[in-house]
Order: structure tokens, then C-alpha cells, then sequence
């Protein structure tokens, strides 16, 4: 007598693949758009004033910077160390060598060139969007008769405080992407926070920017971060 051949189970569903990154409706970007929304407004509106030449904020500018210049003049320990850190340790020039070896580590190190043109796209994006405000705008820059520092081009917004800001909030980006643990996120954080607001009150210590042109210059610069934020920028295959 020929055995009974036991049926085969039924074949179990699949479990469906993960979205891919970039076609995934993440409630993430959604927030990310509608914070670069905010912040951009909100950057807007010192531009704005500064275009009109609102009384208010012009006197409030010219107060803080004589105020903050009559110290520089006073204590020159300070002001040197504060052109050290803005001349050489957060100029854009440095901050934006630091994110091309960055973007070559990516490349070479992780094979990750996606992430490598998402942060130098970014960084040339906010470059061109501060360049372009000083241009529109044209604001000069404070006049001292005793000046402790110079700088060049027209005024709104700072392109110091612009650059620190979108180069520390990407910076921050990749570390939460990449997973960095809690001490180094921290380190992080701390050495972001201070050198995007050192920045901003040492342009102003040192006479050659407007406290309305270092409020520009963040809320923009925050404003690219989160823009930037809502781009997918990896893949999962490997080579980024």
C-alpha cells in the first residue's frame, strides 16, 4: 500500500520590503519642510527691515555695536583672541575646507558620494543664497575711526555666522545618521552650539557686522540645515 505524501505546507506570505529611503512618506522630511519654511520666513523678516531701513532696528543695531566696539577698543586681549577665532578657526574659508575633506572621506573611506554631494551641494547652496542677499541688499558694514578689524563685501547677512551654521548643522546631521554614540553626540552638539554663537558675537565685538546681520545669518544658515534635512541623501545598496 502506496503512503499517503503529506501535504506541503502552504507557503507563508512574504514579509514586504522596506520602502525605499527615498520614496518613503517620512513624517520627518514632512517636519524638516515646514521647519525650513519657519526658519526661512523668519530669516526673511530682518531682511526685510534692512531693506525698508526700519528706524527701530537700525538704532538698536547702532547701539549694540558702539556699545560692544568701546569694549573691543577697551580690553585688546579679548579682541585679539576673537580675531583669532573668527579669522582663522571659523572663517568660511577654513569651515568649508573642513567639509571638502569630509566629503573626500566620505567618498573614500565609505563609498558613501551620495552623502559626499549632498553636503558640498549644500554648503555651495548656502554660500550662493548669502552671497546673493549681500548683493541684493547691499547694507554697509559698521565705520569706526578707530576700527580693531576689517572685512570685505556688503554687510546683510554675516557670511561667518551664515557658513558656521550650515556647515555645524550638517556636521551634526551626519553623526546622528551614522549612528555616533552619546558621548561624541554630545562633544558635538556642545562644540556646535558654541562655535555658531561664538562666531556671531565676535563679528559683532570686533565692529565689522550689525547684530541684525548675525540674527540673518543664523536664522538662514538654520534654515538651509533644515531644507537639506529633507533630502534623502543615502541609498541603501552599498556605495551610498
Amino acid at each position: 500500500m502506496r503512503p499517503t505524501p503529506t501535504p506541503s505546507p502552504a507557503p507563508s506570505p512574504r514579509s514586504p520590503r522596506p520602502p525605499h529611503p527615498s520614496r518613503r512618506p517620512p513624517a520627518r522630511r514632512a517636519a524638516a519642510v515646514r521647519l525650513a519654511a519657519v526658519l526661512g520666513l523668519c530669516g526673511a523678516v530682518p531682511a526685510v527691515l534692512v531693506a525698508l531701513r526700519w528706524r527701530p532696528l537700525t538704532a538698536f543695531d547702532g547701539a549694540v555695536a558702539r556699545a560692544a566696539h568701546r569694549r573691543a577698543v577697551a580690553e585688546p586681549g579679548i579682541t585679539r583672541a576673537c580675531r583669532v577665532l573668527t579669522d582663522w578657526v571659523w572663517d568660511p574659508l577654513t569651515l568649508r575646507l573642513l567639509c571638502a575633506v569630509v566629503a573626500v572621506w566620505l567618498v573614500r573611506r565609505a563609498a558613501a558620494w551620495r552623502t559626499a554631494a549632498w553636503l558640498v551641494g549644500t554648503c555651495a547652496l548656502g554660500t550662493l543664497l548669502q552671497q546673493g542677499l549681500k548683493a541684493a541688499l547691499g547694507r554697509d558694514r559698521p565705520v569706526w575711526p578707530d576700527p580693531v578689524d576689517s572685512a570685505a563685501y556688503t554687510s546683510f547677512p554675516s557670511g561667518h555666522v551664515m557658513t558656521a551654521t550650515v556647515v555645524c548643522g550638517l556636521f551634526l546631521r551626519l553623526l546622528h545618521q551614522y549612528g555616533a554614540g552619546r558621548g561624541p553626540w554630545s562633544a558635538a552638539v556642545a562644540l556646535a552650539v558654541l562655535s555658531v554663537a561664538g562666531v556671531g558675537l565676535t563679528r559683532v565685538w570686533l565692529g565689522v557686522h550689525w547684530p541684525s546681520d548675525v540674527l540673518g545669518g543664523w536664522l538662514l544658515g538654520a534654515a538651509v540645515v533644515a531644507a537639506a534635512c529633507a533630502v534623502p541623501n543615502r541609498f541603501p545598496a552599498r556605495g551610498d
